[in-house]
């Protein structure tokens, strides 16, 4: 192209001309008399024509762009310009006896500008003669009015807008200014019709929605449909009426979990909407027909409740920042409360409600009961929410208040409550372990996310409905849900295909790492299996699951201080600062903890691990803002400390933030903290305090340990190839910067409390943490066996020794010798970590039982959701054929019930050919889902070794049964852990890599 750009630029020039046309002789008539002027800029050829020729060739396109020869150059004309006039009522070239003349100035909107045109209707006396507004329609054209129209829309323009503004989210009025520029480039702007196209573009996707929906095939009409009879519902959830079996609530409660529906709430704060309109000037079109509630019930519900105080919870996600007032002021709509289903991401009908202060409960409680009343109360329910914990403490409470339309009877043994994967790390180790999917039985790997890839689709209209009306809002809301649906629906063969491999791949993996566990543990297995059994039939037993911590905790010790504050105060003693001396302590070693992480993530950028998930500037930033705070806090409660940095070099100002000391009082000397240096007190609740951060950070960096151990474990026997090991070394040293926190945690608080002590470790209450004490389980396990073989070789050997000695073949050794002799053989043998054996202030051997225990239920639990995602997304694959068969008779009834005499004929042949058309489409829908369902079985071959799914972990085997791909169990690759070719292949969920290695969750 570089080298051709003059050739193409003359050529472009070239057209500006007449080019190979005649300017002489119109090529239509050959008319000497009728000189050719005139060409169109959209047919083919680039001809010019007389006025007649080019007048008889656009009657069939009255819409195309003339361009004029002047002699000089083209100048820009317009068939109406020329003397055309469009007939409605009649074929096209076929003259109307009596024209009636339209509107002298109508306006067109086509995809190619905005048009005047003169327009005539049929004025003819027969049966065919119909109102102009209905010629218009039937001519392809979509009037602004039924009265007298004067502005009129062709149903290409409107079809490429509803496409462009689905598909890339093109506002209206951008749209709108691409025609305007390309009518005139000028700055001439054509006849303004902005708010009559933002009508009829309204009206043109309610038509499509109803449409689609079958509306115009049912004799009710319209006005007959049914609160989200519009929505485009999830083909492959569970749904008695459609796609169960016969007798599904009473399969075996092994095989229950198929039919459980998942749900994930949420709330999106971006789609806000200011105080323009009301609902009676701007009433929705279909508002509560497909997603979005309806509004009279809706706003009485949630204006009669009161602001909900609960929403203060254990999560620190910033959505719940929102909940604030101060977000709500000048707009009437803070938000949206959405349901989706959570393994598809479908938006559930009625499913779509406004916020108007933040994320309050009475809003989502309307939300998720105008969900459930579409739902057949049977089917047993996980619901997903990020701030379950406490949102459904008094749910059932709160529902029993909510309106009739939506007051629903719960069963609450058939509910289950969860929090999402990624989210339910912002929340306590309490809701970690309770609402974790990873230990609900039946939720497969469904990760509760879903729903957050329907808000970054939606978000892009937000700055246009933000100033909309509130119908007109509605409707765009639920146009583009349909569309999401859609897409959904048709995407669904490819995506179960890509998730069941992957999972069939997987859970052979964790099966196999899962029996080589129980292998070691086999003595263990029956009363751990039992523990977990126990607990899932009775939840108010042990929880196997639950990491125990002796001793107080941070927030305990932090909740006892914070009493004793406010009982001094109580007293009248008065306080130093807003902010109390343990708050001050408090803030301090949290910034010490952020330190921590910046220094971690810092070496990872370094190493090139992440780097592009890492944002140095934004985390320094942060961090210099907390410690500029941090010593506004030590000018009243540490003044030694401002004294102390006073006397720091001055180069000291240049260091990152991650190593600025902040001199915390145990840091401090006896003398600096003497005479005021110190306030009363600090020092002792500096002590508490770093006493609960060894208590918790130990378990915690042997649970990361354990989880080193299976990380290397599974990069040893399952990862190929350079992809996958690639991976494999990125998610180890992730792992490896998490022990590295929890250490120098305890290192940190060990040396703080030593000082604290005057240098006595007998006080300090633990051992000093070393380097050669971070070892794995297994290492340990490994080095006494090890050890154990070495003393037997090194016994052998004296035997051997003493008796070439005795033979006079070796010489005597001395004493001393020997005593070295014993000395060297003791270096050899490693001695067990003291942090397997000290979980608190003591170590026992229960503790260490309880360590392997715990990893051990949760090995049990992956192990399992994996086998549940594989008969999960088999059971999957058998609906979506069954759904599309349903819609597809479902049109084929339509078409059947078309009442062909009572209606002209015309119309009934329409609605026919709809009717088939959309039973041809699910037909051709379910055949896609057999050719993927072909194409996965080709792919993988025919006889792969692959692990059944039905299995018993108290039988764990060297090997797994191998059985033929063709039943509907299959692995990835030959060597049974998945080929080159489904290396990359899509999860299926957001788990993160952790998770989906270790089997259970990890501390952040």
């Amino acid at each position: 192209m570089r080298l051709l750009r003059d050739i193409f630029l003359m050529q472009l020039l070239r057209r500006d001309g007449c080019g190979d046309a005649s300017s002489e002789l119109c090529p239509g008539c050959a008319d000497v008399h009728r000189p050719p002027r005139y060409r169109c800029q959209e047919c083919a050829g680039g001809l010019l024509l007389c006025q007649e020729c080019c007048l008889d060739k656009h009657v069939e396109h009255p819409l195309h762009v003339i361009s004029e020869w002047n002699g000089i150059f083209f100048a820009k004309t317009s068939l109406r310009h020329l003397g055309l006039r469009i007939q409605f009522g009649h074929a096209p070239c076929e003259a109307c006896g009596n024209p009636q003349p339209g509107y002298s100035e109508f306006v067109v909107l086509h995809d190619n500008g905005i048009h005047s045109v003169h327009v005539d209707f049929c004025g003819c006396d027969s049966q065919r003669r119909n109102e102009p507004y209905i010629q218009l329609l039937q001519g392809g054209w979509y009037p602004a009015t039924d009265e007298r129209p004067q502005t009129a829309a062709t149903f290409l323009m409107l079809d490429k807008f509803h496409v462009n503004t689905l598909q890339a989210k093109t506002t209206a009025y951008d749209f709108y200014t691409v025609l305007e520029r390309l009518t005139d480039n000028m700055g001439i702007k054509p006849p303004n019709r902005y708010q009559i196209f933002l009508w009829m573009v309204r009206q043109w996707r309610h038509l499509l929605m109803l449409k689609h929906a079958g509306r115009g095939h049912d004799l009710s009409g319209v006005w007959g449909t049914h609160p989200g009879e519009l929505a485009v519902d999830c083909p492959v959830c569970p749904n008695p009426k459609i796609n169960l079996p016969e007798g599904w609530e009473n399969a075996p409660a092994e095989d229950r979990f198929l039919y459980i529906l998942f749900i994930a709430l949420d709330a999106c704060f971006r789609l806000k909407r200011r105080m323009i309109s009301s609902e009676i000037k701007d009433p929705g079109l279909g508002t509560g027909w497909a997603y979005v509630t309806e509004n009279p019930l809706w706003f009485l519900c949630c204006f009669f409740f009161d602001d909900n105080m609960q929403m203060s919870t254990c999560s620190g996600l910033a959505a719940l920042d929102y909940a604030n007032t101060k977000f709500s002021r000048g707009y009437s709509t803070t938000g949206v409360g959405m349901g989706v289903c959570a393994r598809h991401e479908f938006v559930q009908a009625n499913g779509v409600g406004n916020l108007q202060k933040g994320e309050r409960f009475a809003n989502m409680d309307y939300i998720f009961s105008s969900i459930l009343r579409h739902k057949d109360p049977r089917i047993r329910k996980i619901i997903s929410y990020d701030i379950v914990c406490q949102w459904w403490k008094f749910l059932m409470e709160r529902m029993q208040k909510l309106p009739p339309l939506v007051h629903i009877l719960m069963i609450l043994s058939l509910f289950r409550f969860v929090i999402p994967k990624m989210h339910i790390h912002a929340h306590t180790l309490d809701c970690q372990v309770k609402f974790s999917l990873n230990l609900v039985p039946g939720s497969g790997q469904t990760d509760g996310e879903g729903i957050e890839r329907p808000w970054a689709s939606i978000g892009a209209i937000a700055s246009s409905t933000r100033v909309s009306g509130p119908g007109a809002r509605h409707d765009a809301l639920d146009d583009h849900w349909s569309f999401w649906n859609w897409l959904k629906t048709i995407g669904l063969p490819h995506l179960l295909r890509r998730r069941l491999d992957n999972a069939r791949n997987e859970a052979a993996s964790q099966r196999a790492a899962f029996e080589a566990f129980s292998l070691e543990q086999m003595e263990r297995v029956p009363a751990w299996k039992k523990m977990v059994d126990d607990f899932e039939k009775h939840p108010t037993s042990r929880n196997p699951y639950e990491l125990k911590i002796t001793g107080r905790q941070n927030m305990e010790v932090r909740l006892q201080f914070a009493k004793e504050e406010e009982e001094d105060t109580r007293k009248g003693v008065l306080a130093l600062h807003d902010v109390s001396p343990s708050g001050f302590v408090t803030a301090g070693l949290e910034l010490e903890e952020e330190q921590r992480r910046v220094r971690v993530q810092a070496e990872l950028k370094k190493a090139g691990s992440t780097s592009q998930q890492i944002n140095m500037k934004a985390m320094h930033a942060k961090l210099n803002q907390g410690i500029t705070r941090f010593r506004q806090l030590q000018s009243t409660y540490s003044l030694a400390a401002i004294q102390v940095l006073a006397k720091r070099p001055a180069a000291a100002a240049e260091e990152l933030a991650e190593n600025v000391p902040l001199i915390l009082p145990s840091l401090l000397t006896a003398v600096e903290r003497e005479d005021g240096g110190c306030a009363k007190g600090i020092l002792e609740i500096e002590d508490s305090l770093r006493a609960a951060q060894c208590r918790t950070a130990l378990p915690r960096l042997r649970r990361q340990l354990h989880v080193k151990s299976r990380l290397l474990l599974y990069k040893k026997h399952n990862s190929r190839h350079q992809g996958v090991n690639t991976r494999s070394r990125t998610i180890v040293a992730r792992n490896e910067s998490k022990i590295r926190l929890h250490s120098e945690k305890f290192q940190m608080a060990w040396q703080a409390r030593l000082l604290i002590a005057g240098g006595d470790k007998d006080k300090v209450g633990w051992p000093q943490l070393k380097k050669e004490d971070i070892c794995c389980m297994q290492d340990v396990e490994e080095l006494s066996r090890n050890a154990e073989k070495r003393r037997r070789a090194m016994a052998r050997r004296e035997v051997r020794e003493t008796e070439m000695r005795a033979d006079g073949l070796l010489p005597q050794l001395d004493d001393d010798d020997d005593d070295e002799m014993v000395t060297r053989g003791g270096e050899n043998v490693r001695q067990v970590s003291w942090i397997w054996t000290m979980a608190g202030t003591a170590g026992t051997e229960e503790e260490l039982e309880d360590a392997l225990q715990i990893e051990w239920s949760k090995a049990w639990a992956q192990s399992r959701r994996w086998t549940e995602e594989v008969r999960l997304l088999e059971e999957e694959w058998r609906r979506l054929p069954v759904t599309y068969a349903h819609r597809e008779q479902l049109w084929k009834g339509r078409a059947v019930a078309v009442p062909v005499t009572k209606i002209p004929e015309a119309v009934a042949e329409g609605m026919l050919a709809y009717a088939m058309k959309q039973a041809q489409l699910y037909r051709d829908l379910a055949a896609w889902v057999e050719t993927a369902r072909t194409e996965a079985k080709l792919a993988r071959g025919k006889k792969r070794a692959v692990w059944q799914p039905s299995w018993d972990p108290l039988i764990p085997t060297d090997t797994g049964r191998a059985v033929d791909a063709e039943d509907g169990i299959s692995e990835g690759g030959e060597d049974g852990v998945g080929s080159e070719d489904d290396e990359d292949g899509e999860r299926g969920d957001i788990d993160s890599d952790e998770e989906l290695l270790m089997g259970g969750e990890v501390d952040d």
